[in-house]
């Protein structure tokens, strides 16, 4: 039996009890199956696609299980592009397990995660990079994060990759057609033209890969780690972007003992800030702890957030051991207590207050800043928000400056052919024109099951 032609069937709704659960099916048996437990005005089989009717299901021994609404999609008109089915039952698990076990019986799996995503993709329905933007949404968080996989779910950077494709498949044909005319000396495209064509791929590529930063910051947010000396008031900062109090605050050093994440949206950017264990040598054991969990947050976060004040000073030799954590260019320097005198430090890039709020927009403001970059984005914007999607732009790059050389260097063509076939193979695996089966596992083993 051919795998991909199984009728499967999955929950679509969060599992668990609500006021309604639907469960999906999709494959050439869906509508058949469902009709042998449905009983309603009408036969599903004789219905037209994209209609809802109401009725009863039943089980094989012919007790009720549920009033439902029976959603129907005829192939193509589906998600899937298969004949498709949705029951939308009462939200019970125990209804929901009683109505997938009967229709078990009926040549059906459960399918596996993503599975219906898949067939979208293989039934083309969806591109691959459509078919990634599907558990963007899914998993999407903040405003930022949802416009972006939207724009990528609608295929905004998909025709652009199929566009650019398109130009390389057309060239490089041409040019395999002058190696068939090869004794006669025919020329199908000037080497300017080609040369030319290539540049031009060239630089919207390297436009694509500017935006990577900017897109992985919509998809994924920003680490925050605060860190400093003991009580410099790395806690209360923590606590006034929370607007609670999430920290304890205490005169004591050393009162943080482990690190603390939490999650806040600001202008639609998610930034998980960390408040870490002040690091400083100790001897007690579970401080101690702390301390070497907060170095590893400072190597994994986006941005440090290095705060001092009056007291303490700008400690140079702290400073000096973030590096050896992190790069310069992460850590924002801030002096926080600027309430308490009028001592201020030098060199830092934000003043603020945590007790009083004063510039704390500020340090937001920097924070932004320092995630996004100065390159900004507008909705129309193609953006790159997988590393997937930056390594295979990449390689077709190297591949494009690979046929320019051969080119410039009048080799054969057959050279610069070669590297502009692998320049498109590397553009269609973006969109799933060139794909493989480890590939595909990859993608959709991140989906949820149902969808």
């Amino acid at each position: 039996m051919n795998f991909e032609n199984d009728t499967i069937i999955a929950l679509a709704t969060p599992s668990g009890t609500g006021a309604i659960s639907v469960i999906r099916l999709s494959g050439e048996g869906s509508i058949p199956a469902v009709d042998k437990i449905f009983k309603g005005t009408v036969k599903l089989y004789d219905c037209q696609s994209n209609t809802i009717h109401y009725g009863k299901v039943y089980n094989s021994e012919n007790s009720l299980i549920d009033d439902v609404l029976i959603s129907i999609f005829r192939n193509p008109n589906s998600y899937t592009g298969e004949d498709s089915i949705e029951i939308s039952t009462h939200g019970s698990p125990l209804i929901v397990q009683k109505i997938i076990q009967t229709l078990l019986k009926n040549e059906i799996r459960i399918a596996e995660p993503g599975e219906f995503t898949k067939r979208a993709f293989l039934n083309g329905k969806i591109d691959l990079a459509q078919a990634e933007a599907v558990v963007d949404i899914i998993n999407s968080r903040t405003d930022a994060s949802l416009r972006g996989a939207r724009n990528q779910l609608d295929g905004m950077l998909s025709s652009k990759i199929k566009k650019l494709r398109e130009e390389l498949i057309k060239v490089s044909s041409l040019l395999e057609l002058e190696l068939d005319f090869a004794e006669e000396d025919v020329q199908f495209v000037s080497s300017q033209e080609t040369l030319l064509l290539i540049d031009n791929i060239i630089e919207e590529i390297n436009r694509l890969l500017k935006t990577y930063s900017f897109g992985k910051v919509l998809k994924d947010g920003v680490n925050v780690a605060l860190v400093g000396k003991p009580n410099v008031g790395k806690s209360s900062i923590l606590n006034y972007i929370l607007k609670e109090a999430r920290s304890i605050v205490s005169e004591i050093p050393g009162t943080t003992r482990d690190i603390i994440r939490e999650e806040v949206s600001i202008d639609g950017i998610l930034f998980r800030i960390i408040d870490t264990a002040g690091i400083r040598e100790t001897q007690e054991e579970i401080e101690r702890e702390g301390v070497e969990r907060s170095r590893n947050a400072i190597k994994n976060s986006d941005i440090v957030a290095f705060i001092s004040d009056e007291m303490s000073g700008f400690d140079k030799d702290l400073y000096k051991h973030l590096l050896d954590l992190t790069t310069s260019d992460r850590i924002i320097s801030v002096q926080n207590k600027i309430d308490l005198g009028a001592f201020q430090l030098l060199n830092v890039d934000v003043k603020v207050s945590a007790k009083t709020g004063e510039g704390m927009n500020d340090l937001l403001n920097f924070m932004k800043k320092k995630s996004l970059g100065i390159e900004s984005y507008t909705e129309k914007t193609a953006i790159v928000s997988t590393l997937r999607h930056s390594e295979a732009l990449i390689i077709a790059k190297e591949h494009l400056i690979n046929s320019r050389n051969s080119l410039l260097n009048k080799l054969s063509g057959e050279f610069i052919s070669v590297d502009l076939r692998n320049a498109e193979d590397a553009l269609g695996e973006i969109i799933g024109e060139v794909t493989s089966e480890d590939i595909l596992n990859s993608i959709f083993s991140k989906f949820c099951i149902g969808k």
